[in-house]
């Protein structure tokens, strides 16, 4: 057969070659090893956790080594588009300190960068051009075929021949017409699919090496795989081909999901002759369900999937950052407590050290990462990121909490700055509930506001009306703390531990039960930051009232 005549057959408005692309698209000027990457989400939902997974190691990477990081919007599945996606994903890149060099910057917006179009669907001449030249090398060629299989016979016919020969051989029919009978069809107005002509063999395999699963073995690729749909839009297969090519992608960062499709990939680069990128297949983030079992992060099922989550509940975005690198590399923990001070950015990241392994999303992790971060905080930086969240997320709350913008940074000083500061905050949104008895927000009305659980009503109350009688807002902390014994000795409680564990018969409690009375009183909780500290930031009359108000108890 004429190959180029068929190529003139099918595209006859492609006039361009695709020497016109590669020389418009010139190989880029970088430093040597630089590294070229992209982010290439689809614009069919929110920007997945996945997503930023592997923006973080493409990112990590192309500052390491002073290359580029990119962004193309891969909307060539017009059908499931979502309005505004695309500019929710890049602002969300942004947020999370992985602005990229170049590409898309959202819809409606100026693109950055000498090798766009960076979004798919605008690209569809160069596409065209590129598969017409597949045609006419004879590697190509054109299905008229109507989807008539259903699923449950394409799947019955896999697992036939897998079980016939290990893995699946999918010729195409059509790979057999002849130039009159396309002709034929063309003139009929028949739609077609182009498709792969694949060479591979069967019984054949080649080895090939991957950033994280190292060195595997691949069996050729046997399937007549779809080029351009019928619609005239190419899916991934062709498209990331041709882009990846053209924009000097140098690692493909995707998901382990991609694996299986990795030869027929290949297959296409080397039917154009062009030399593939490596590529780093990450392994899929996983959580364990309701029964223990595991299974991938799910758009449906997982609000932590979107990545827009944490800063809906306020998790810092170093917090964030921090909990991926965990994901990533395993040593990122030991490094982050031999260099507590250090910034994540600072951790030396390297895509061999990911772990092959399917990372679980635990938000236990989460929240001790967040917790340590928060720590090092002064109570400034508490208060701006407080803030810039609650005035989005909390309004009410924040008009309270800058009402006194002072008294509010007292608050959240307490117990902060000093060598082993308290670790109780993992995201802004707990602040309010954390806190509530420091911004009025704590008014019990009957017992069951306390916490009051496993506690003797009468000894609460009796040490709580007795505190008013002690309690001097001008003492200093060791005084204080010293009225408090002499108060606890005085309605029989032991202000000696040890004393009291040997003969604890002989005493109502220990002086720290007496404190843990008085700290329900103030807070409503059997745990909360320094008690001098909050007796003193809330002022004596408040104090007073609020130890009055066991009464109702």
């Amino acid at each position: 057969m004429d190959y180029k005549k068929l190529a003139d057959l099918l595209y006859p408005d492609v006039d361009k070659t695709i020497d016109y692309y590669l020389n418009k698209y010139p190989k880029r000027n970088l430093p040597e090893n630089a590294e070229v990457m992209r982010i290439a989400p689809s614009p069919t939902g929110y920007l997945h956790t996945g997503h930023a997974y592997s923006a973080f190691i493409s990112r990590a990477t192309t500052k390491k080594t002073n290359g580029v990081f990119y962004f193309r919007l891969e909307d060539t599945d017009q059908k499931r588009l979502i309005p505004n996606a695309g500019t929710i994903a890049y602002d969300m890149l942004c947020y999370y300190d992985m602005k990229p060099d170049e590409g898309y910057t959202g819809d409606n917006r100026p693109q950055i960068g000498n090798y766009g179009d960076y979004i798919q669907s605008k690209r569809l001449d160069i596409y065209k051009c590129f598969a017409k030249y597949l045609v006419s090398i004879g590697r190509a060629f054109p299905c008229f075929c109507e989807k008539s299989e259903n699923k449950e016979d394409i799947l019955f016919k896999r697992q036939e021949q897998i079980e016939n020969s290990g893995t699946i051989e999918d010729k195409d029919v059509c790979r057999n017409l002849t130039y009159e009978q396309i002709e034929q069809n063309i003139k009929d107005k028949k739609p077609f699919a182009l498709k792969l002509l694949s060479c591979g063999d069967i019984n054949k395999t080649f080895k090939f090496h991957d950033l994280i699963k190292g060195n595997r073995e691949i069996r050729e690729n046997t399937k007549d795989i779809v080029l351009v749909k019928s619609n005239g839009i190419p899916p991934y297969s062709l498209a990331h081909v041709v882009d990846d090519t053209l924009m000097g992608t140098t690692i493909v960062v995707r998901g382990e999901e991609w694996f299986p499709s990795l030869s027929a990939h290949l297959e296409i680069f080397n039917a154009f002759g062009f030399k593939p990128p490596k590529y780093a297949h990450t392994p899929v983030i996983c959580k364990l369900d309701e029964n223990g079992n595991k299974r991938k992060l799910s758009k449906r099922k997982d609000p932590e999937a979107d990545v827009r989550y944490f800063i809906e509940q306020g998790y810092p975005v170093d917090s964030v950052m921090e909990y991926l690198l965990n994901l990533l590399n395993s040593d990122f923990e030991l490094w982050r407590k031999n260099n507590p001070s250090l910034s994540y950015k600072d951790f030396d990241f390297k895509i061999e050290k990911i772990g092959s392994n399917n990372p679980m999303f635990d938000f236990n992790k989460l929240n001790d990462v967040s917790k340590n971060y928060i720590s090092k905080l002064n109570k400034d930086q508490v208060y701006e990121k407080l803030t810039t969240w609650a005035n989005v997320y909390d309004k009410n709350f924040y008009n309270i909490i800058t009402k006194d913008g002072n008294y509010t940074k007292s608050v959240l000083n307490i117990d902060r700055e000093n060598p082993k500061p308290r670790k109780d905050i993992a995201k802004w949104s707990e602040v309010k509930t954390k806190f509530d008895y420091m911004f009025d927000l704590f008014n019990p009305k009957s017992k069951k506001d306390y916490n009051l659980e496993d506690v003797d009503i009468e000894k609460f109350k009796e040490v709580c009306l007795s505190y008013i009688k002690v309690y001097n807002e001008n003492d200093d902390k060791q005084i204080w703390f010293n009225k408090i014994k002499e108060m606890a000795q005085n309605l029989g409680y032991a202000t000696d531990n040890k004393l009291y564990k040997q003969n604890p018969q002989n005493f109502k409690g220990n002086v720290s039960d007496v404190c843990m009375y008085i700290r329900i009183a103030l807070t409503g909780k059997k745990d909360s930051p320094d008690l001098y500290s909050i007796c003193q930031i809330l002022k004596k009359q408040d104090v007073i009232d609020r130890l009055k108000k066991v009464e109702i108890v």
